[in-house]
This record gives C-alpha cells, sequence and structure tokens, in this order.
C-alpha cells in the first residue's frame, strides 16, 4: 500500500452529499496529478486525509473503479490508472471535434441574464488557482465547460464530454501552479465568457480549440507545440 500523500488541497470534507463530494474531489485529484497514476491508495489512507469514514471513500473509489479511473488491487486499496500519450491524443481529439463549434453554436442563445452565473462560474476557477487548490480547479472548470455545453440541450453530450474530461489527465498543472502561472490558465475562462457575450460565434470557436489544445501541451506539462514523447 502507497502511503503517498494525495494533494494538501484534499482537505476535510462537508457532510452534505458526502459521497458526491468525495467522489467529485477524488475524480478532480486524478485528473489534475494530485493523486499519481500508478500509485496505490487504501481506502482508510484517503480517509483520514478528508476526515471522513472509509465507507464514503471506498463506495466513490468503486464509482471510479466502473469510470476505469482506478482499478482494485486486492488487500491493498486502488491504483490510479495510467493513460499513455496515444489515447490522451484521441480523447482531446474528440474534445476538439465536440466543443468549440457546440459553444459557438450556442452563442446566440445563451441568454443575458445568465451572465452573471457564468462570470461567477468563471471566478470560482480563478479562485482556485488563487488559492493554490488543483482540486477546486479542476472541479470548476469541470463544472464551468459542462454548463456551457448544457446550452445545446443534449445531455448524451454533456454526458460524454464529462466521461472524456475524467479520463484526461493534466499533470503539468502543478508545475504551472509552482511557477506562478496557473492564474493566467484560469483566466482564459473569464475570456471565454466575454467573447460570448460579445456575440462573436467564430472567435469564440476559435479561442475554445486554443483553450482544448493545451490539454495536451501547457496542462500535460510540455511545451506549447511539443509532440507526445519528444524530449522534454
Amino acid at each position: 500500500m502507497s502511503t503517498s500523500r494525495p494533494a494538501s488541497s484534499l482537505t476535510t470534507i462537508g457532510k452534505e452529499s458526502l459521497r458526491d463530494q468525495v467522489l467529485q474531489a477524488l475524480r478532480s485529484a486524478i485528473v489534475s496529478g494530485e493523486m499519481e497514476p500508478g500509485t496505490v491508495y487504501s481506502a482508510p489512507f484517503l480517509a483520514r486525509r478528508f476526515g471522513v469514514s472509509a465507507t464514503p471513500v471506498r463506495e466513490a473509489m468503486l464509482d471510479l473503479t466502473r469510470e476505469n479511473m482506478v482499478t482494485i488491487v486486492p488487500n491493498k486499496g486502488f491504483r490510479v490508472t495510467e493513460v499513455d500519450d496515444v489515447e490522451l491524443d484521441r480523447i482531446t481529439q474528440i474534445r476538439q471535434l465536440l466543443e468549440p463549434p457546440v459553444v459557438a453554436a450556442v452563442t446566440p442563445l445563451i441568454p443575458e441574464a445568465d451572465f452573471p452565473e457564468l462570470e461567477r462560474l468563471a471566478e470560482n476557477i480563478v479562485e482556485g488557482a488563487r488559492a493554490d487548490d488543483l482540486v477546486s480547479y479542476t472541479e470548476a472548470d469541470q463544472v464551468f465547460h459542462l454548463k456551457l455545453l448544457s446550452y445545446a440541450d443534449n445531455p448524451r453530450l454533456v454526458d460524454l464530454v464529462s466521461d472524456l474530461r475524467g479520463q484526461t489527465r493534466l499533470l503539468g498543472l502543478a508545475g504551472l501552479l509552482e511557477q506562478g502561472r496557473l492564474i493566467d490558465s484560469a483566466q482564459e475562462h473569464q475570456v471565454i465568457v466575454e467573447l460570448i457575450r460579445s456575440r462573436d460565434a467564430e472567435a469564440v470557436e476559435q479561442f475554445m480549440h486554443q483553450h482544448i489544445s493545451k490539454t495536451r501541451t501547457t496542462w500535460a506539462g510540455r511545451s506549447d507545440g511539443q509532440r507526445p514523447g519528444s524530449a522534454s
């Protein structure tokens, strides 16, 4: 059993919707790389980090097993699934095909009255970065992007993108945090809101393509344009 410590941002969870909160925090910790690929974590160890009993942790980890985010290691715990570069490239390619054109299509449809909420969701991402909290950052990022897609009134699309995001690994976020650059990345979401508010669908689509591409460069821990497998 690994004694590796998950991120310091995995702080005590409140009592409301305990299992769901633990599940979302674990999912975000895996996506952000706070819980390391290939590492085995026991439910009691994670429960101590959350300040909860082991039961909701085990339940959440079993949900993540069904999502292929972790695998069960008998008598030890759960191993975080590693996703190779080829698979990550495929995930990003699918997201590029789906998200930019959909967000562009809904740009003229989003009611003006909804922009305060969109601004708040974008600000939540920035606050996560300012707080050096990768789990909160990743959770807020997920909520923001799925909210934009929800305007297409296609729950299957939202579920598909949610699943794809869950399989993404953003192992470069910790480095951006250490370099003080994560806030810049977070503020891109505020740019997205402003572009949508301008009703410039073409600019929204172009910026979304640039934004998502960073899941395989900057946020993956690579220099922009560096190909998977190339020397660092």
